[in-house]
């Protein structure tokens, strides 16, 4: 209120001044209920989004193995294979899938992922690639390691250099508004040029959707997309039996796309294998830098 204003309401008389003065403190309590309410609004948001991270969070299966037998199918530039395969899985230990000869059931070919290494095994040629994760361009460019890995496998959250994500970490992502039509909620984390992206279904809490975007000057731009469906029980939990990779990424001054389908015929948790893979001296090692070539050969 202006000084001019103050001095005309004295003249006028003090019954309308402490009228005035009323007025005043209650716009002034109306604002302050209206700040209040503003503040609990976004405190009820912020709690309702924590919320559902924590029920896509508690959707992570207890199990400490998942194996199934499946039809695994890969797509490369102009070539497409489709082979029958296994896919065995112990958590923080390893990532498998093994490559079937169809009808004769003997193995053709092995991609393992363990903490430290990437093995792919080509049994036909006797060569294998056994490299770290740093050593395999794509994989360095875009911060991915096994733990990165194993929670898109498993169909989890995840955040780059983290073993797992704790109760404690849900508050680092970010959760969009729900889309109408599709009834999916958006979770994000960005982490420097990397972007990770979630689609989850809002009743459910269940990722049908994930994301990884990276963006550089120097490398160009990378994207994994993994989807998931056909959930199956595993114990109170549930496993999406059919998993859809896609890689897209620049290798040199070429783009290269690569899609892989795993379609579990069963979703068990069988213990009765072991972790590590043997090498036979026979087998000649091959230099890491053609990946998706080596894959190929298979």
């Amino acid at each position: 209120m202006k000084v001019s204003s103050i001095i005309k309401v004295l003249m006028v008389g003090l019954p309308l001044a402490f009228s005035s003065c009323g007025s005043h403190k209650a716009l002034v309590s109306d604002s302050a209920q209206h700040t209040e309410k503003q503040q609990a609004t976004t405190t009820d948001s912020k709690s309702q989004k924590l919320i559902f991270l924590q029920k896509v969070s508690d959707n992570q299966v207890y199990a400490k193995n998942i194996v199934g037998n499946m039809t695994f199918h890969l797509e490369a530039g102009s070539k497409s294979v489709t082979l029958p395969a296994s896919l065995h899985m112990r958590k923080d230990q390893v990532v498998r899938i093994q490559l079937m000869i169809p009808i004769l059931g003997s193995e053709i070919g092995r991609l393992e992922f363990t903490p430290d290494h990437v093995l792919i095994v080509d049994r036909m040629h006797k060569e294998y690639i056994q490299a770290k994760y740093d050593e395999v361009d794509f994989l360095k460019r875009q911060g991915i390691n096994f733990y990165s890995l194993q929670a898109l496998f498993w169909n989890q959250l995840l955040l780059p250099g983290n073993k797992e994500v704790s109760e404690s970490d849900l508050s680092k992502f970010t959760v969009g508004e729900q889309d109408a039509s599709s009834q999916m909620i958006p979770i994000s984390f960005k982490n420097g040029e990397m972007l990770y992206k979630w689609n989850a279904e809002a009743r459910s809490g269940q990722i049908k959707e994930a994301h990884v975007t990276y963006n550089s000057k120097q490398n160009g731009k990378s994207v994994l997309l993994m989807k998931y469906s056909d959930f199956r029980n595993v114990g109170v939990k549930q496993f999406p039996a059919s998993q859809s990779l896609r890689l897209s990424t620049q290798v040199g001054q070429k783009q290269q796309n690569m899609q892989v389908n795993l379609e579990l015929d069963e979703v068990t948790t069988k213990s009765d294998w072991k972790v590590e893979t043997e090498i036979s001296s026979k087998y000649k090692k091959v230099a890491p830098e053609d990946v998706i070539g080596k894959l190929m050969k298979l």
